[in-house]
């Protein structure tokens, strides 16, 4: 994925549309294994509509948590961060800070490096 963990980000649609937040966790779409007719070789698909991003101080929901059992939990109105789509984001640039799109770049040591596609400078 072009957004990782502790990347800013910036909300390009939606009711938070231009806030601003780090990324607290990338939610992948859930691996299914799914048989091939006729053979048992198993392929693994992706569900890209399930590819969600956590956002720190962004999409608030507001869950209404009630005591169970005799576990110490907090219970009231607790207050936290819903999941939001991976598409809903735009990865800011370090350097230009304006929200991006990303690109890829080889390096000589083998392997590949994020790049802003505005400022052409390298973000990791």
């Amino acid at each position: 994925m072009k957004i990782r963990k502790g990347d800013t980000v910036e909300v390009i649609s939606g009711d938070d549309k231009g806030q601003r937040g780090a990324v607290r966790a990338v939610i992948p779409g859930r691996v299914a294994l799914r048989r091939v007719a006729r053979e048992s070789i198993r392929h693994v698909a992706a569900d890209h509509n399930r590819d969600r991003v956590l956002v720190a101080g962004v999409n608030m929901i507001k869950k209404h948590q009630r005591p169970t059992g005799d576990v110490k939990t907090q219970t009231g109105i607790i207050e936290r961060e819903a999941p939001v789509h991976i598409s809903d984001v735009a990865l800011v640039c370090p350097r230009c800070q304006k929200a991006t799109r990303v690109g890829y770049q080889k390096v000589e040591t083998g392997g590949k490096v994020r790049v802003c596609k505005r400022c052409q400078q390298t973000i990791d």
